[in-house]
């Protein structure tokens, strides 16, 4: 099984991609549209010319690998893709090879995070709008929902609904899912030593989430958007019984 999981930033992502990748019965790929988009979108990042030297460029390339034959003969396939990263120049035929997942995350937990990060962010930047698109695209294209997790509760409550989302795909549970060494993933992109120096101190899920953050004044219009389309994907979210 191909499982495509979309989320933003600041969402959980790299974490639940080391989760998976801590299982033995499953190859992961870090973003594998991001160096294509870079390339052809022409956005900056500190690591451009590394991206760029290790990466896949060619997004009909990434499309193929995305679909094809699965990597070490693994089972399962988990690829972390954030919308935002899909032009609409990119290939789309590979999404009918996987099952798709999207993780979702309180806007305003986005926002201060992002912020500390990465600067102010505009709605394209933290990838809520392109995963409602996607979503209802998908939805119209298969005729049912793709599966939707909150990273709030799975901070909540890891086992449980790690769990519940293998049962949602078809798949076995693997405890295993749970931990994992620090120091990164071998499967991370090129972009890690920048972005992802936090999770690499990570050794399992951190606890659940405090009250939501206070967003700045000058944020709340980007929040009440972003608000709009968390609070569409949520009414699907996958919770025990």
């Amino acid at each position: 099984m191909r499982i495509a999981m979309w989320s933003g930033p600041r969402n959980l992502s790299t974490a639940m991609m080391y989760a998976f990748g801590a299982r033995a019965d499953c190859a992961v790929w870090d973003e594998p549209f991001y160096a294509p988009f870079l390339k052809i979108g022409g956005r900056p990042d500190p690591m451009l010319e590394c991206i760029f030297a290790r990466e896949e460029t060619d997004p009909l390339k990434v499309a193929e690998r995305c679909a094809g034959p699965i990597p070490e003969n693994k089972a399962l396939f988990y690829q972390k893709h954030m919308p935002q990263h899909m032009l609409a120049s990119f290939p789309d035929d590979w999404m009918n090879a996987v099952k798709h997942v999207f993780l979702i995350r309180h806007p305003a937990r986005v926002i201060c995070s992002y912020t500390k990060k990465n600067g102010i962010p505009v709605l394209s930047d933290i990838g809520i709008k392109e995963q409602t698109e996607l979503f209802d695209s998908l939805t119209r294209q298969f005729n049912e929902r793709p599966l939707v997790i909150d990273s709030g509760d799975i901070r909540s409550n890891p086992a449980a609904y790690l769990e519940l989302l293998c049962h949602s795909l078809g798949i076995e549970w693997d405890p295993a899912m749970l931990s994992w060494p620090a120091g990164g993933h071998k499967s991370d992109g090129a972009w890690a030593p920048h972005w992802y120096p936090e999770v690499w101190t990570s050794t399992g899920f951190a606890g659940p989430e405090g009250p939501l953050p206070d967003v700045p004044d000058s944020l709340k219009p980007l929040l009440q958007e972003a608000m709009k389309h968390y609070e569409h994907l949520a009414n699907f979210k996958i919770s025990p019984k």
